[in-house]
């Protein structure tokens, strides 16, 4: 994160810096609930609380910080954070190997650990810790039961919970758990708007509003917990169909593998700062009326980049055997893919709406997927309908593997160098 410029807190951001103050009418809560936009500034004052109210309550005391991943917590939190408190007078030392970091002030000391809840086996990491205070960045995006194992090492008196996430489907467990109970948990709850974040201009507002459309622009731009339907990119028309580029500087080839279903490869071109689709292999068995085996495949491969240098091949990574082939010759690099579903849809549709990747006329196959390709509205969590689904998927797996995850945040704030606590 960057702070660019200083400007004032919001009213909004004010009171989840100081709801458990001593005079506040929100200090007998248990709990905070922070959701809502993107880029509304709720993290960021959500991590100073937390280490301001740690300090005011306690001393000599373990806290644990969760993300999705260590290195999500340590970009997300810990290099805007530091900085602050470093500025507010506090001593900030990080032991990198224990994923700890100490932050001392007028001879109190606490200890902050960093944990990543990535799947159900992570909730094995924080098993058997006792803590003072929690908090959950993204909450929506871990697994319930690393965030109830969590949630269970609070046993401290005088403990407190903290959550923040972007809204995800109103079944999601977390919604109909903690939000939708928020009163009988004795929680705070506070709902976040791009307005609530002051140093978000007119014109970085309508940037992220261009960016999103259906259930994404529902969720992350008005901040509503709402189920995907429709299209998956409802947004997509002849406008976003290109020529192929003169010359490109860079290429790679996104890979969908099938047997029974369809095979999909996609050749990518920098052009100009652009990623464009300029051709494409898809093999349909049951059309053709025959399978075809890995060489074969492979022979596909070859044929697809003709004598162009490509960077790397992206597969998914289930398809053991055409990854094997693929090495075995020795020729392409092989990528294993980046598969999370939503969080590639998201990202893909980022990418075709802002421009960073685009698809060209002499790939049929991913055009008409593009129309076809919609939400599953019978599922209970979001997800795709597996039809028309393979073009998509190669052009998920090299949005989220080749492009970059690193996204600018334009949250500042104004700090006193002198207050005690």
């Amino acid at each position: 994160m960057k702070a660019e410029s200083f400007k004032s807190f919001s009213q909004k951001q004010l009171t989840l810096l100081s709801w458990w103050c001593k005079n506040s009418p929100f200090n007998f809560y248990d709990a905070i609930i922070c959701d809502g936009a993107v880029r509304s500034g709720k993290t960021v004052c959500m991590c100073i609380s937390f280490v301001l109210w740690a300090f005011y309550e306690f001393s000599d005391s373990s806290f644990a910080i969760c993300g999705k991943t260590v290195t999500s917590v340590k970009r997300n939190i810990v290099t805007p954070l530091l900085p602050l408190l470093r500025e507010m007078g506090f001593a900030c030392r990080e032991l990198h190997s224990k994923n700890l970091i100490e932050i001392s002030k007028h001879g109190r000391l606490n200890r902050f650990y960093l944990f990543g809840g990535r799947d159900e086996s992570s909730a094995a990491l924080i098993q058997g810790m006792t803590l003072s205070g929690l908090m959950l960045d993204e909450v929506a995006l871990m697994p319930r039961s690393f965030c109830e194992q969590a949630l269970a090492r609070c046993s401290v008196d005088g403990s407190r919970l903290w959550f923040n996430c972007n809204p995800e489907n109103p079944s999601h467990w977390f919604y109909r758990e903690w939000i939708k109970k928020k009163d009988e948990k004795n929680c705070f709850y506070l709902h976040f708007t791009m307005k609530d974040n002051p140093s978000l201009s007119p014109e970085i507002i309508r940037r992220y509003e261009s960016l999103y459309s259906g259930a994404f622009y529902k969720r992350f731009v008005e901040g509503k917990w709402v189920a995907a339907d429709g299209l998956v990119y409802p947004f997509f028309n002849d406008s976003f169909i290109y020529e192929v580029p003169e010359n490109c500087s860079e290429y790679f080839v996104s890979c969908d593998y099938g047997t029974v279903n369809p095979t999909s490869m996609g050749l990518w071109g920098l052009s100009d700062g652009v990623w464009y689709r300029v051709d494409e292999f898809y093999h349909d068995s049951r059309k053709k009326g025959y399978q075809m085996t890995d060489e074969e495949y492979y022979c596909s491969l070859v044929s697809l980049v003709g004598e162009k240098s490509i960077k790397g091949v992206i597969v998914d990574p289930s398809a053991a055997s055409f990854i094997e082939c693929i090495r075995r010759h020795g020729r392409f690099n092989v990528i294993k893919a980046n598969n999370d579903v939503l969080t590639g849809i998201r990202k893909t549709s980022d990418a075709l709406k802002s421009g960073k990747i685009r698809l060209c006329k002499t790939c049929p196959d991913i055009l008409r997927e593009m129309y076809l390709y919609r939400w599953d509205e019978s599922a209970r969590h979001d997800a795709p309908i597996k039809e028309n689904d393979h073009a998509m998927d190669d052009m998920r797996y090299f949005t989220a593997t080749v492009l970059s995850d690193s996204e600018e945040s334009f949250f500042a704030v104004s700090l006193s160098r002198e207050r005690r606590f």
